[in-house]
């Protein structure tokens, strides 16, 4: 008989700690805590990629807005290739640096004399001030 209340005793302390342990975990606070956990964990992962994910589409951007300013400047040296490799340039180069012209052409120059309106005289440049100079550019 004792064995019977010893096995019954022990039945009994296992289902009161099975109840304890079922009220405590199966109540909805618990369930509650337990289903922010398991939220967190899901969602810290994702605002990281969603935050690599905008860093990434703004850098791919960037890079876009880069290669469209390359290609308008492609653009432009290819032009700047073309006109350099033409006749025409040929011909400018040749009347503005070699001082040659096509023939039947005259060419004429024209000097500005009064470039200088201190005065004609070097020795009186070098001599004078530079507020003497701006006060004689003013009066004359």
């Amino acid at each position: 008989m004792t064995k019977i209340k010893n096995i019954s005793n022990y039945r009994q302390s296992r289902r009161s700690s099975r109840n304890f342990l079922n009220r405590y975990f199966a109540g909805p606070k618990v369930f509650a805590i337990i289903a922010l956990v398991f939220l967190l964990l899901i969602l810290i992962p994702l605002a990281k990629d969603y935050s690599r994910k905008r860093i990434i589409e703004e850098e791919i951007i960037d890079i876009q807005n880069e290669i469209s300013d390359f290609e308008s400047k492609n653009k432009d040296l290819k032009e700047m290739i073309d006109y350099f490799q033409s006749d025409a340039s040929l011909e400018e180069q040749a009347r503005l640096n070699l001082g040659l012209k096509m023939p039947g052409e005259t060419v004429i120059v024209i000097t500005d004399e009064d470039s200088d309106h201190l005065s004609s005289d070097p020795v009186v440049k070098i001599n004078l001030s530079n507020w003497r100079k701006w006060l004689k550019y003013f009066i004359n």
